[in-house]
């Protein structure tokens, strides 16, 4: 059975988008969604593996996004970095009544609701095995979450970063619109980026090439696709160096 096997992580950064939390619709939290995102993550926990999140605030802030229209950039990103504190308490929500310990930890601080981001205790917490939920990006705008989640993997040691995506892994070319298009198994950095393949931003992907820091993309909307990502099954797309 799965469940004897062993990881071929033991910490992993799960990047999840705001979108994702969406689920089919076309704004905010979809409640199911959230519970079956929140199933996968207690799976691989079970394993024993260490798991720390950063999450986007696409699915808030993309519905505001026409009223930030000419507004100082620096001024939306820190709405955005709100709206990922706000996905984080979801997210924290949804695994406490599952019984699963959470801490949420922002770049930017706001002591009521969150911990401040602090280097030393998130990695204690995840030796503990509580899940540690980065929230408010990097704290600086001009930065997207892709680059956060960067950031946080390398401070965080890990083994792995995970994008979760509504796509089973990267392809030749748009799925949806080309039914030609095949997965790639397997890219090192360079391909993805003289392919610009959009696996993550040009920061993100520098800084993991630069690090030595693999990403695994895949679907999270794929019954069990964290699990076999998890234990090294032929899931999603590998990018490494």
């Amino acid at each position: 059975m799965s469940e004897t096997r062993t990881p071929a992580y033991q910490r992993i950064l799960l990047k999840l988008s705001g979108e994702a939390l969406m689920g089919d619709d076309s704004y905010g939290i979809n409640r199911e969604t959230i519970e079956q995102i929140v199933t996968q993550i207690q799976e691989v926990l079970a394993f024993g593996v260490q798991i720390a999140i950063v999450i986007g605030g696409g699915n808030i802030f993309r519905g505001v996004a026409p009223t930030a229209a000419g507004m100082d950039r620096a001024t939306a990103d820190y709405m955005g970095m709100l709206a990922t504190v706000m996905n984080a308490l979801a997210l924290k929500d949804a695994m406490s009544r599952r019984g699963m310990s959470a801490r949420v930890q922002s770049a930017l601080t706001m002591q009521q609701i969150a911990e401040p981001y602090i280097r030393s205790k998130a990695l204690q917490y995840l030796e503990d095995g509580k899940v540690v939920i980065f929230a408010a990006g990097t704290g600086n705008p001009f930065f997207t979450t892709d680059t956060a989640a960067a950031l946080r993997g390398m401070e965080m040691n890990v083994d792995v970063m995970l994008k979760a995506t509504k796509v089973d892994g990267v392809y030749t070319d748009d799925p949806k619109k080309n039914p030609e298009a095949t997965r790639y198994q397997k890219l090192t950095f360079d391909e993805a980026i003289i392919k610009n393949l959009k696996v993550m931003d040009a920061t993100a992907l520098a800084l993991c090439r630069d690090q030595k820091l693999n990403i695994k993309v895949f679907s999270i909307f794929k019954e069990g696709g964290l699990r076999r990502v998890v234990l090294g099954d032929d899931e999603g797309t590998l990018v490494h160096c």
